[in-house]
């Protein structure tokens, strides 16, 4: 295995979207979005009308650790918080907020209730087992192993899991705002909270999962040295709408790896079984 090292510019290109992603676990129920984010009738006839979950419910449906095996779940949160509130975002284009919502963990619409997760694959499960010897007792070779398993940690991916629920035909008018977005800001955005900038330079569609009834996903391209690139999806399920938000700390420090990884799968399958 290639063994990398991260860069200043690497590093700061991680805390830059680190930033980004690692919002509070609070609710932000019934924030605006901003946006008119269109009919949402795409997914064709519509379904009878569903019953809005308040956050007591999503929090029981939302991904646990449980859920999932190789992943660990805990609360979406941290001390480098891009905003504690969609309120508190500024995106230059207004059209592009529904995107700015996935990367930051919020909800894309307007939502009645609203919960999210930080989902990190274990890094033990990557790793080779923990060295017997003291550093300067290897020889190269076993240095060399040492530092592909420290290598095969940080390749783990981590992904920002939100759960909204809406009234109506919210959701719907959720996944149209997303896709309009997805077309309409191909040349990029910059979202702006708290006076820190952070610039896209690139969204492109990706092929979606296919769960849910309907699904979306797009990759974004930072504007940072290398050009790392980062992954969503959005699925509806009913009048629920789960977004997922993956990077990898290895594609921002290695270029040869920027788009060698995914939302992972096996995370959107087990939320989706959770939503039914």
């Amino acid at each position: 295995m290639k063994r990398f090292t991260l860069p200043r510019t690497g590093v700061a290109a991680v805390v830059s979207v680190l930033s980004l992603a690692l919002v509070t676990g609070c609710s932000d129920s019934g924030s605006d979005t901003g946006s008119d984010s269109g009919s949402g009738d795409r997914a064709g006839a519509k379904e009878p009308a569903a019953k809005v979950l308040g956050d007591g419910e999503l929090e029981k449906l939302i991904i646990a650790t449980a859920d999932v095996k190789g992943f660990k779940v805990g609360p979406a949160d941290g001390a480098e918080q891009f905003a504690s509130s969609k309120k508190d975002i500024e995106v230059d284009d207004e059209k592009c907020a529904p995107l700015v919502y996935v990367l930051t963990g919020f909800a894309p619409g307007d939502e009645a209730s609203y919960v999210n997760r930080l989902v990190q694959e274990d890094p033990a499960a990557k790793a080779s087992a923990s060295p017997s010897k003291a550093l300067e007792d290897m020889t190269e070779e076993e240095l060399d192993d040492a530092m592909n398993s420290i290598t095969d940690a940080l390749g783990s991916t981590m992904t920002i899991v939100s759960l909204s629920s809406y009234e109506g035909d919210g959701a719907e008018k959720a996944m149209s705002a997303v896709s309009t977005a997805i077309d309409g800001c191909a040349g990029g955005f910059t979202a702006t909270a708290k006076g820190e900038p952070q610039k896209f330079k690139k969204i492109a569609s990706e092929k979606a999962s296919g769960n849910g009834d309907e699904s979306l996903a797009f990759a974004a391209t930072a504007d940072a040295e290398g050009d790392p690139v980062v992954h969503a999806e959005v699925a509806r399920h009913g009048n629920t709408v789960a977004t997922y938000f993956t990077l990898s700390l290895a594609a921002f420090a290695d270029e040869a790896k920027v788009s060698d990884y995914e939302v992972p799968a096996a995370l959107i399958k087990a939320q989706a079984a959770k939503l039914g």
